[in-house]
């Protein structure tokens, strides 16, 4: 909860820029605090950060500390509200005799209420002949497990946005769904005999988090570039990544972690990309009926929380890498599904063969654009998975990834209904990539690029379809 309302204000106010949201109120975010920085497993992925327990001193050769100058000033004032409603019903008549209706609604609202918030950053001047001519502890413990990894770099915190005065995050769910039907009985000269029968089903919750003054709620880093031999420099442009130097074939190089080459889609064939990936959709299309039913229900489960699906996200990832999953961190509400997403991999031989490996590694990468998605396009994804709904979204990508169109009505299993584009827009328009309507065709602006998580969103979509199996 409260990591969604810090990344709900970092998208406000930060989109794009140099603002990571808080992940945790357990992580300790101060001036100088050491932060991992992992490079995504999939090239299109965001980064991840993994604040550590460590100040740059700690990890600093000699017994004189850094003492950083610190600026103030006000940031904004920060009120936010975001929720979605989602309501639908069926009414349908078995010629004279039965009827049925079943009826469902499901709404939610995250309220943030910071107030005003304060800025805090460190003199990078000062801070850069302080750091000079200093080495860091090669043999620190935390360096050495992280240059065991060959997608992590370090990077300092320059930077903080933080509470001044108690703040709250209150979210409000509810849930519920009803089912009516009745039947008819007549004959001829006789009086006329109705059965009707009810039933309901509810869930509200409504949680609400005091937050204490100086929470910060998001910072930005300056990564370091490492030297063997300890030294080490502050990447100030823009767009510099850190490293660990590793020795080459040509010598020593320095190894970026970023891996942001190609995290925007406009500099990609969306369509190519896809064919790319088109083996690991085939894994999982080819999956028996039964587990893939049961996957794309937990998934749709786990949309629920945006938390929930990033938590899945980061165990599947270190299964990919021949780590032990750990679950020690996950809530209890999702502990559940994605123990039961686990049992699935592991019923179908996850650990056994190509084959299986690749099943894993096709689910992670549907997993990852889904975790690439806002909670917004989470609670409209979730509606659509079933078969005839992804059939029709999967049609939509495949004709606008190639730059062609789509039209409304038709028949067939992917036909675009009025319903299905209501959906898809809103999809659409958070990857940046706005659906044109003329008539009945609907297609995309040639003249504009699809934004960042655009090839995200084909991808979760694809993957979803691969899941579903016709009724």
């Amino acid at each position: 909860m409260f990591a969604t309302a810090a990344r709900n204000f970092v998208e406000e106010v930060d989109q794009g820029g140099l603002l990571i949201p808080v992940s945790s109120l357990n992580d300790t975010i101060n001036l100088l605090t050491v932060v991992v920085k992992r490079k995504s497993f999939w090239i299109w992925q965001k980064a991840r950060y993994l604040p550590t327990d460590f100040h740059l001193n700690d990890l600093l050769t000699g017994d004189t500390p850094i003492n950083p100058a610190v600026i103030e000033m006000d940031f904004i004032k920060y009120d936010g509200t975001y929720g979605d409603k989602i309501q639908g019903s069926i009414d349908a008549n078995i010629l004279d005799y039965s009827s049925i209706n079943v009826e469902g609604k499901d709404s939610s609202k995250l309220q943030s209420s910071f107030g005003i918030l304060k800025k805090e950053e460190v003199d990078v001047q000062k801070l850069l002949r302080d750091c000079k001519g200093r080495l860091l502890d090669m043999s620190h413990d935390l360096v050495q497990q992280t240059m065991e990894k060959h997608r992590q770099v370090f990077g300092i915190v320059k930077e903080r946005i933080l509470t001044t005065q108690p703040s709250s995050v209150t979210e409000e769910v509810q849930q519920g769904g009803q089912c009516g039907g009745g039947l008819n009985l007549c004959k001829p000269k006789s009086p006329k005999v109705s059965l009707k029968e009810n039933g309901s089903l509810s869930k509200d919750s409504n949680i609400s988090m005091e937050i204490p003054v100086r929470t910060v709620i998001a910072y930005a880093l300056i990564e370091l570039e490492i030297k063997h031999d300890g030294h080490f420099g502050l990447c100030l442009m823009s767009g510099t990544d850190g490293g660990f130097e590793v020795d080459g074939a040509a010598g020593n190089e320095l190894v970026a972690v970023s891996g942001a080459q190609l995290r925007s889609s406009e500099y990609v064939c969306i369509n190519k990309e896809l064919e790319k990936l088109s083996d690991h959709f085939n894994f999982l299309s080819a999956l028996p009926a039964t587990t893939r039913s049961s996957l794309l229900q937990h998934l749709t489960k786990l949309m629920e929380q945006k938390e929930a699906v990033s938590s899945l996200q980061h165990v599947l990832e270190q299964m990919c890498q021949n780590e032990r999953p750990v679950l020690d961190k996950v809530t209890d509400s999702q502990k559940q599904n994605i123990q039961a997403v686990l049992d699935l991999l592991k019923d179908s031989g996850e650990t056994q063969g190509n084959q299986s490996t690749s099943t894993l590694t096709a689910l992670h990468l549907v997993v990852s654009a889904i975790d690439e998605m806002s909670h917004e396009c989470h609670a409209v994804l979730k509606t659509c998975c079933n078969f005839t709904e992804l059939q029709a979204l999967k049609q939509l990508v495949n004709c606008l990834s190639t730059q062609g169109e789509s039209y409304l009505g038709g028949t067939g299993q992917a036909t675009l209904t009025e319903e299905i584009y209501e959906k898809a827009e809103p999809l659409f328009a958070s990857a940046e990539w706005p659906l044109k309507r003329d008539g009945d065709s609907v297609k995309t602006d040639t003249h504009s690029r699809p934004g960042p998580n655009a090839l995200a969103l084909c991808i979760a979509i694809t993957g979803l379809d691969s899941l579903a199996v016709e009724d």
